[in-house]
């Protein structure tokens, strides 16, 4: 690893609004810090881990859903959302988090999840207690299909099938109607057309803002409008199923999501927003993102962590050299400076970015790194999950019983027999979830007692105390992203160019906003390029260029001072430069 801080600017950018040059970092509690031995995470945890995060620079702390849930789905299964579930802790405990993060200069956004609720939830509860109630219509009921038995097969009001398996539709047998779950079926559909409903989401949003909550990170938002007149769907639509043209950005979607804007988030000036669209193409993306739409100020979307998987979530194929990069290339010149990117590999819902676009058994480091710097530097707000900036790698699955997820479980009930199938261990959201690997130990200083998920055999060498002092390690790789992100004019405002190097499996890419230059190298393939020299010096002539940061090492001792960018590049190596001043 090569790393000159000295080439940096002495002063951190200034930037309006504030989270143009903000690192945003996501905890999932469950599985990040636990403090009483219960083998969850708690909110405790997270608090006494604030200063790791301060360390290591992160300015947004994400909270994953925390609310008070019977965790179906792992607190995205809200049954109160005004309270803490206790197995996180309390209000109080959340109020002491919030404090301590923003005495260390960080921000605290939520998690919220407002296209369902839990089964448990009390409007759900006296929504179906009966035809005649009054909450009827805060959710999606529905008779069953004309001709068919009530409760079987086929009788579902439509043919769509949830997110995570099965029919959307749930029966109830008490009044003999159908109520719609895209996701599980403890996770009912709100029904948005109903104003009422609205009222009560907006009620508690700026509750939680006047809490001293900074933001929300808002869940499948783009599933709240239905077509009204709830068709069936056509053909499946890997990795989605069928239905979801019928249910992803329905009618009166961004007229809901102006509405959430003007009654909630233009009374608190400040709060950061990104929704959640897994149906998003860098076109309808500056629908959620252009500024002057008031809706959202970023977008995560699903485009890049779907690729290759056609013939289903679980069936992924190899991926092609170049086919990340043009999918990451397209989102940025697509939204330029009308829009902006939220910047991510992995999160709750994805498999570790190493294992999935890397190589994890011969090329670990490298891999995690040129990802890194890959995503991290481009035209954006860029997201670290928690254990990325270790290079995590995921579970070990090799059980029906080593899973814990609904979708994994889910799918593996629906194909019994066959053990567990290689995509399912590769992509399953369990790989997500394992706990946060602090230290070598057997719970990995995740917890004194059994940790709710296993521990992967990785742990015992790749952890947050073998690295935080190894200045060549994958930590000390990011915090140098980091540095540079706050203190290098082009990252915060400069536009994004592409630069054809010669192969697909190349990705370089320049920033530059007046005197403030930075040219991007990475080699996203495990062989050996020499980029295009006539391409490069086109654009960018090699003289002007001072090496900031490489995850490798000079070839030779003529090497050692600022190789050309045109340079060979090795198997994963990433290259950071700067203009000279």
């Amino acid at each position: 690893m090569i790393l000159r801080p000295d080439l940096l600017p002495a002063a951190r950018v200034d930037a309006d609004p504030w989270w143009m040059n903000a690192v945003l970092y996501q905890v999932y509690p469950r599985s990040f810090q636990d403090t009483n031995g219960d083998g969850i995470g708690d909110l405790a945890g997270i608090h006494q881990r604030l200063d790791y995060l301060a360390d290591l620079g992160v300015d947004i702390v994400w909270i994953s859903p925390i609310y008070r849930s019977p965790q179906a789905d792992n607190g995205y299964d809200i049954s109160d959302y005004r309270d803490i579930d206790p197995l996180f802790g309390d209000l109080a405990a959340f109020d002491a988090l919030v404090e301590r993060a923003h005495e260390l200069g960080m921000r605290v956004v939520m998690d919220l999840v407002v296209n369902h609720t839990s089964i448990e939830h009390p409007w759900f509860v006296e929504s179906a207690s009966g035809p005649d109630s009054e909450r009827r219509d805060w959710y999606y009921w529905r008779d069953p299909r004309p001709g068919f038995e009530p409760g079987t097969p086929g009788a579902e009001p439509t043919n769509w099938e949830s997110f995570f398996g099965g029919p959307a539709w749930e029966y109830d047998p008490a009044s003999g109607q159908y109520y719609l779950h895209l996701f599980a079926r403890q996770q009912p559909d709100l029904n948005w057309e109903n104003p009422t409903v609205r009222d009560a989401v907006y009620d508690m949003m700026n509750w939680w803002l006047s809490r001293g909550v900074d933001g929300f990170r808002v869940d499948a938002i783009d599933v709240i409008s239905k077509r009204p007149d709830l068709p069936d769907g056509g053909p499946a639509r890997a990795p989605f199923g069928v239905g979801h043209e019928c249910f992803a950005d329905g009618p009166r979607l961004h007229e809901f999501l102006q509405e959430m804007h003007q009654r909630t988030f233009a009374h608190h000036p400040g709060s950061f927003t990104v929704g959640e669209a897994s149906n998003a193409s860098p076109e309808s993306a500056l629908l959620f993102c252009a500024p002057e739409r008031r809706e959202f100020n970023m977008l995560i979307q699903f485009e890049h962590v779907n690729l290759g998987q056609e013939n289903g979530k679980f069936s992924p194929r190899p991926l092609a050299d170049g086919e990340l990069a043009e999918v990451l290339t397209r989102w940025q010149e697509t939204l330029g400076d009308r829009g902006w990117n939220a910047l991510y590999l992995e999160n709750h819902d994805q498999p570790r970015a190493v294992a999935r676009f890397g190589e994890p058994t011969t090329s670990w480091f490298e891999s995690a790194t040129a990802l890194a710097t890959a995503y991290f530097l481009q035209r954006g707000t860029p997201f670290i999950y928690q254990g990325q900036e270790i290079g995590m790698l995921g579970g070990d699955f090799t059980d029906e019983s080593d899973f814990r997820d609904v979708e994994s479980l889910n799918y593996l009930r629906a194909h019994p027999g066959q053990g567990v199938p290689a995509g399912l261990a590769a992509i399953s959201r369990d790989n997500g979830r394992t706990p946060m690997q602090w230290d070598c130990s057997p719970a990995a200083g995740f917890t004194t007692g059994r940790p709710w998920i296993d521990v992967p055999a990785s742990a015992s060498a790749i952890n947050v105390k073998a690295q935080r002092e190894d200045p060549c390690s994958v930590y000390a790789y990011y915090r140098a992203l980091i540095e540079a992100r706050h203190r290098v004019p082009a990252l915060t405002f400069g536009a994004f160019e592409r630069i054809d190097a010669g192969d697909a499996a190349l990705f370089v890419y320049a920033r530059a906003y007046q005197d403030s230059i930075v040219l991007v190298a990475v080699n996203l393939s495990g062989r050996e390029i020499r980029p295009s020299a006539s391409l490069l010096d086109e654009a960018y002539s090699p003289s002007r260029w001072n090496l900031y940061l490489s995850n490798g090492c000079a070839n030779t001792a003529a090497d050692a001072h600022d190789p050309a960018p045109a340079s060979s590049m090795r198997p994963w190596e990433a290259r950071v430069y700067l203009a000279a001043r």
